[in-house]
């Protein structure tokens, strides 16, 4: 088993050596799970593309690995210049090549530019404009184009010389449009002299070109007029269902789509339908994913995406934030309180702003500062922060004091031995500590690992911290203990070999004919 801690002791020794020698060459350490050395592999950059695709760069020469790290495609005189799976693009001398991530070479590199689809590719050479079709495994001219690119669809939209538009690859070639489009992922929208439609993957029409308007929503949702008749329509990949539609104006404002009947707000509209549909609204507001909605009675109500009350319409409230835990805050007067669900006043609006509440806990704010309070309005921390982030399941917040950042447990214990600049939490729940340019990391419950000392630190699974000062890369335990020292100039992680490889520098022996020459010519120069 090889004893990581022993390498630690003879680094700087070593570097010593390193400086004084006049060759030294990359090689790869690959280890296993459990960091135990299996074996040396050749030098060069080697790079983890996906689940399963290795690649190595090296003296100009790209080759693909297999599960042992050996060559078994090479290609002479390229480097890689862009991997989007399934496509990797190589680049000679400034022209652009491809090869599928299987290993197969699908176009040389003699073109211009590239683009990637997951079952074509389009590449330009000139103005001329060429097709790979995985299915057929053949490349195609499309023909010659100011310009051309991938629609998010798959199909190409091509600009003529003349400023129209056409799709090369529909069943349709030679059609001609004023211009196409797309917003969305699966259809795009055309204009011709006859109004707008909607053309699907296949290139062909789902919604002829006959419509006065059409938006984007989302997805593949659109909104479209025809004359004085309002469209919300689904653009699937056969063709457009049309969710619903109407005679009475249908209007987006402010970001909330409504129906208006008779010149009267009626209807809360969603993508594919009515939201809400009730008598008497005077206007509606979005927060974030929720509804602030006002009526003419003086009442506002909180209603979620799916169209439900969360806080049913109260005179209590001018406005309400969605909430957590049955409290939802609420603007009551010129200041913020809490309100449950019913609508009733549950903690008095003495706050300037307010928090949802989380683990039971609530950030406020007074003034310039916060404090976090309890469902019965008690003070559980001071009110003493400059900012006041949520209480995680771990009964960890991050807070700003005196302009460093901290974090605190739910008394306002302070967890770490330092303060930060700034504390980020990562998707995965532990937190990024930097303070003045160095990069530190704790735990999901607040517990210290490392305090910032690194220029880069990433974890990379249970128990694997990838460290970095200057040009040197280490692993570290959640513990703090080194398993690879900060000696190598690269560490990868092979998720599907779960190997660890670590590129290192060693140093060049000189042939032993070769090294007594230098030594008689060192002696030959002495003399003389």
């Amino acid at each position: 088993m090889r004893k990581i801690y022993r390498l630690s002791f003879f680094l700087p020794f070593y570097l010593m050596l390193l400086s004084g020698t006049d060759g030294f060459c990359q090689t790869w350490e690959v280890f296993d799970r459990n960091f135990n050395l299996e074996k040396k592999i050749s030098a060069g950059n080697i790079y983890l593309l996906g689940n399963s695709l290795r690649i190595n760069v090296w003296k100009n020469d790209l080759s693909f690995l297999d599960p042992e790290y050996r060559p078994f495609i090479s290609v002479d005189s390229a480097s890689l210049y862009q991997y989007l799976e399934p496509w990797i693009i190589i680049e000679n001398n400034g022209q652009y090549g491809a090869f599928h991530e299987y290993g197969e070479q699908v176009l040389t590199p003699v073109y211009d530019e590239i683009s990637t689809f997951y079952t074509h590719l389009l590449a330009k050479k000139g103005q001329e404009y060429f097709i790979y079709d995985r299915g057929k495994r053949t490349t195609t001219s499309i023909g010659t184009f100011a310009h051309a690119r991938l629609a998010k669809n798959g199909q190409v939209i091509a600009r003529l010389a003349d400023g129209s538009y056409a799709l090369p690859l529909s069943p349709h070639p030679d059609t001609r449009f004023q211009s196409l489009a797309d917003p969305g992922p699966d259809a795009i929208i055309s204009q011709e002299s006859t109004g707008f439609g909607l053309i699907n993957r296949e290139g062909e029409y789902i919604l002829d070109p006959i419509i006065d308007e059409i938006d984007h929503l989302e997805g593949n949702y659109y909104f479209g007029k025809n004359e004085k008749e309002y469209l919300l329509i689904n653009a699937l990949s056969t063709d457009a269902d049309i969710r619903y539609n109407s005679f009475h104006r249908i209007s987006i404002e402010e970001g909330v789509m409504v129906e208006y009947i008779h010149g009267k707000l009626r209807r809360i509209m969603k993508n594919d339908g009515i939201l809400l549909d009730i008598l008497g609204m005077d206007s509606v507001r979005k927060i974030n994913d929720h509804y602030n909605v006002h009526f003419k009675d003086a009442t506002t109500g909180l209603l979620s995406s799916q169209g439900k009350w969360e806080v049913r319409p109260t005179e209590a409230a001018s406005l309400l934030l969605p909430g957590n835990e049955g409290l939802y805050g609420a603007k009551m007067g010129e200041r913020f309180g809490y309100v449950d669900a019913a609508g009733n006043r549950v903690i008095d609006s003495k706050y300037d702003q307010v928090e949802p509440f989380s683990e039971g806990l609530a950030a406020v704010k007074s003034g310039s500062k916060w404090g976090y309070i309890n469902s019965s309005n008690e003070w559980s921390t001071p009110q003493v922060y400059e900012r006041a982030g949520r209480f995680t399941s771990h009964g960890v917040a991050i807070v700003k004091e005196d302009s460093s950042t901290h974090l605190i447990d739910p008394s306002g214990n302070k967890l770490l031995p330092v303060s930060a600049d700034r504390i980020s939490r990562t998707q995965d729940g532990y937190y990024l500590l930097e303070k003045e340019g160095l990069l530190g990391i704790a735990k999901p419950g607040g517990q210290l690992i490392s305090l910032p000392q690194f220029e880069e630190i990433r974890r990379e699974g249970m128990d694997r911290i990838l460290i970095r000062k200057g040009t040197n890369y280490g692993v570290m335990r959640e513990n703090g203990d080194y398993v690879l020292p900060l000696y190598y100039s690269r560490i990868l992680f092979d998720e599907e070999n779960d190997t660890i490889l670590a590129e290192s520098m060693q140093i060049e022996i000189e042939p032993a004919e070769k090294l007594e020459g230098r030594k008689a010519r060192k002696k030959k120069n002495k003399g003389a």
